[in-house]
Formats: C-alpha cells, sequence, structure tokens
C-alpha cells in the first residue's frame, strides 16, 4: 500500500527544508521530524500498543508520527481527562508505554507505564527514514468517545479509514502541498489530529498550530501565509464577534484581511450557526464550509471548495462514501421532505469498538450500515443538514418531527440572543415540548419568553415555538465548543 505519511519517508533537498509543522517559535521542516519521528519509532518498535500524552506540541505530533512510522497502535489522551475516565481508558487499551514531551508532569494513573520521550528540541538523527509497510486493516489510532451514554469507549481506526478520509478531503478541498493549515484544536481527537496534523503531512504540506486559540493568531497567520482555517463552531463566533466590532477597532481590519486572503475556511465537530455564518460572508465576503464526521467514521460528507456553500448544510457525502436516511422502524427513506437517522457505509469506518464487540454490533445494520445516531435531511442536489443527535435534537411534539438545530438557528437571529440551545422535555398533552435555553446579549435587559417564541413562531411554526424559555449565565460546552445538551436541565 501507498506509505500513510510518503512525505516523510526519505525527504532530501528541497523537500527535507520545508517546515512541516511550527508551534509558536518552535517549527519542525520534513527533514527534522522524519529523523525525530525514526529514532522514536525505533524506541517503541516493540512496545504492543501506546499512549500519547496529546498536549498541543510539536512532541505530540512526534509520538504520533512515530507511532504510525513503527506500526504500533497510539492511544491519544487528553490531558483534561479526569483521574476516573483515565484510568478506564488506561484498563481497556493497556498500552505498555506513554509518549510525552520532557517537560509533561504526567498524572499518577500513567505512573506505572514505560515513559519515552519525544523532544523537538534534541532527537538523534539518522541517515535512513524507515516506515513499517503495514496493512491497510492494522490499526493505526485507537480515539475514545466522548461517553455521553457509558464509559468512553475506544473507537479502533485503521489506516484505510485515515487514508481514505483524507485523500476524499483532498479531491472535495483541492487540498495539495502548497497549503498552509491554521488551526489551534486539541490533538487527542479526529477533528485536530487526523485532519488537523496528520491531513497536511500526508499531503506534504504545513501545519501552523496555534497552541491557544485567538483572533490574532488567527490574523497573523492567516495573513503570513496561511491558506487554510480549521476552527469549530465557538472559534468562528469569536471571529465574527471581532469583525462585528466598531470600526478602528484592534485587529478588526488584520482579521478582515486575513479571512478574505485565505483560500478555505472550514468549521466542523458541530452545527455553525448561520448567523455566524452571515456574519463572516458580509464582512469579507468569504464563506465558511462545513463537513460532517465522527470518530468512528471520520469524515462523511463536505461542502467542496468548487461547490456552492449553502449555510446551514455539510454537504453531499465525499468521495467513497454512501449516506441514507432511516426510519426507526428501518425504513429507507427518501424525497427533500425526510428526515430521519443517517447511516453511512464506506472504507472511511472504524473496525469496531476495543473489546466492546456487542457495541460494535449494535453500532451496525445486518447489511453494514454504521448507525451514526444523527437525525438529519437529504435535499435533491444531495447536500446533508443535520438536525441533530436522535437522542438530543429530535423532538416529537404534537404529532410533529422537529429538528431543534433550526429553531436555535432562528433564535440566534434575534438581536438579542447570544448563545441557544433547544431541547425537548416530556409533556403530558404534547409528548414533548420545545424548551429554549438562552444567553441574552444583554444579561440585564434579555428578551421575554413571549417574544422569543412569538419570533420562532413568525419565522418558522406555531408548533415550533419553545414552551418554556430558561436565561443562563453560559451554555456548558466540551473542549470541542459543542454544547452538552444533557447538562441542560432544571435544577
Amino acid at each position: 500500500m501507498t506509505l500513510l505519511l510518503s512525505a516523510l519517508q526519505s525527504p532530501t533537498g528541497p523537500a527535507a527544508s520545508r517546515e512541516a509543522v511550527r508551534f509558536g517559535d518552535l517549527s519542525l521542516t520534513y527533514g527534522e521530524l522524519a529523523a525525530a519521528s525514526t529514532a522514536l519509532a525505533a524506541r517503541i518498535a516493540d512496545a504492543g500498543r501506546v499512549a500519547v500524552w496529546a498536549t498541543p506540541t510539536p512532541e505530540t505530533v512526534i509520538a504520533v508520527v512515530a507511532a504510525l512510522r513503527a506500526g504500533v497502535p497510539a492511544v491519544p489522551l487528553n490531558p483534561r481527562t479526569g483521574e476516573r475516565e483515565l484510568a478506564h481508558i488506561l484498563a481497556d487499551s493497556e498500552p505498555t508505554a506513554v509518549l510525552a514531551g520532557p517537560d509533561d508532569a504526567l498524572p499518577p494513573a500513567l505512573g506505572k507505564l514505560r515513559r519515552v520521550t519525544a523532544d523537538a528540541r534534541a532527537f538523534e538523527r539518522t541517515d535512513g527514514h524507515p516506515a513499517v509497510e503495514a496493512d491497510p486493516e492494522d490499526p493505526a489510532l485507537i480515539v475514545y468517545t466522548s461517553g455521553t451514554t457509558g464509559p468512553p469507549k475506544g473507537a479502533v481506526l485503521p489506516r484505510r479509514a485515515i487514508a481514505s478520509s483524507l485523500d476524499a478531503l483532498e479531491d472535495a478541498w483541492a487540498w495539495t502541498g502548497e497549503d498552509v493549515l491554521v488551526h489551534a484544536l486539541p490533538l487527542f481527537h479526529v477533528h485536530g489530529l487526523i485532519l488537523g496534523v496528520l491531513g497536511p503531512l500526508r499531503r506534504g504540506g504545513s501545519l501552523r498550530h496555534l497552541g491557544r486559540f485567538s483572533a490574532e493568531g488567527v490574523a497573523r497567520e492567516l495573513g503570513s501565509g496561511g491558506t487554510m482555517l480549521f476552527g469549530v463552531p465557538t472559534m468562528y463566533h469569536r471571529l465574527a464577534e471581532v469583525l462585528d466590532g466598531p470600526a478602528g477597532a484592534a485587529g478588526r481590519q488584520a482579521l478582515t484581511q486575513a479571512l478574505t486572503g485565505a483560500r478555505l475556511l472550514v468549521s466542523g465537530s458541530a452545527a455553525l450557526p448561520v448567523h455566524d455564518h452571515e456574519r463572516i460572508a458580509a464582512a469579507t465576503g468569504r464563506r465558511v464550509i462545513e463537513r460532517y464526521g465522527m470518530t468512528e467514521t471520520l469524515m462523511n460528507t463536505g461542502i467542496r471548495a468548487d461547490g456552492v456553500p449553502r449555510p446551514g448544510t455539510v454537504g453531499p457525502p465525499l468521495a467513497g462514501v454512501e449516506l441514507r436516511l432511516v426510519e426507526e422502524d428501518g425504513t429507507v427513506l427518501d424525497g427533500p421532505e425526510a428526515i430521519g437517522e443517517i447511516q453511512v457505509r464506506g472504507p472511511n469506518l472504524f473496525t469496531g469498538y476495543l473489546n466492546r464487540p456487542d457495541a460494535t454490533a449494535a453500532a451496525h445494520t445486518a447489511d453494514g450500515w454504521f448507525r451514526t445516531g444523527d437525525v438529519g435531511t437529504v435535499d435533491a442536489d444531495g447536500y446533508v443538514t443535520i438536525v441533530g443527535r436522535k437522542a438530543t435534537d429530535l423532538i416529537k411534539s404534537g404529532g410533529y418531527k422537529i429538528g431543534a438545530g433550526e429553531i436555535e438557528n432562528v433564535l440566534l437571529a434575534h438581536p438579542g440572543v447570544r448563545e441557544a440551545a433547544v431541547t425537548g422535555e416530556e409533556d403530558p398533552d404534547l409528548g414533548e415540548r420545545v424548551v429554549a435555553w438562552v444567553v441574552a446579549a444583554d444579561p440585564g435587559s434579555p428578551p421575554s419568553a413571549e417574544e422569543l417564541a412569538d419570533h420562532v413562531a413568525g419565522q418558522l411554526a406555531p408548533h415550533k415555538r419553545p414552551r418554556t424559555v430558561h436565561f443562563l449565565d453560559a451554555l456548558p460546552r466540551n473542549d470541542l465548543g459543542k454544547i452538552m445538551k444533557r447538562s441542560l436541565h432544571v435544577r
């Protein structure tokens, strides 16, 4: 098979001196990353399985690349994971070593593992850069899910799935080795690590990681040669807030110019509100495009670089991916009015949950489709719109199926609303009633619940109006900026 990261195999000449990754003032060329990862790969070749203390640093890149080159499955660990969850992940995945930076302070739970240091400043240089000729089905990464319905499950991602998704994005986004990607995403999940690190390295391009997200950092890196920006909705919302600031505000002009000059602005991991789409487009003339993926499936759909951007949609299926909508009884749905669970099939899928054959079987249909648990629609052009999660975002009220996402977008378009989330609650008459959770733009003078309910009813339909509105100081979010709806309940 083609090596997963062939650009790192034997870089020489100009290829060796091209910048591969940059974190602040520390950068590694392809030659340096190849040498550092080769030296580390030799030290873990017999490890069986390794954990990676996935800080936003070049050491994490070296560690993951070394594991891939050694043919050793890597388990990225979120440094902010709590003691109980970390203990579960370690017991489940059974790594024999942990790869970490020289200055990383590791928690006691990792104390029993052999520590292998990845160092971006001091590493052994070698003449050869061998890599294991691994089978496409061999596990590359074991990435743990968020655990919203129980303890986190380890999704086993084969090399085939990573290569398939990254190559499909190459096709969709015209992604080349000339692209310079800018992002500030964590490196322990699919978005930040596979798309944000392995994506540029597979293309032979460059990554500039901000370490910590800031509008100033985005403006600086995009304005000095960056061509692509990856972010989550929270990040784009903050950029939109700067763009909406008063004329002459610090950083507004620089950010506007930087975003205008970027080749591609991509948002993922959650839906980007239409209101933020429009604010960014109005200020820069550029449209943010969205894609849709999961830990278990990597990338499923995406707006193409040469396609028509449609705010609120995540584009058509990527090359090689099949997608269908299914009713609760298993009936396959069709037509632009259909709303159902999204199921996918293709080379982008994981091989299963580690040590969980029961969960793996339950996640698939008899004919091999993966049950995403997401609910959506597909228009006549094949563009997919995500309504939300089947468990939390599909509200059945008065005989209607209501998607929380469309109500949230309407609420966010109200000038008195800064943030909004919509859930369903049991109702003796309707079955479920629509409930809105709102952060007011002006907490001292929030819009009334009746005003917001009428706003939704006037824009959508009377049966979609919130029956209850709760005002909060902030919405609960996870590390990716996703709203944790299971945490929204009346106390």
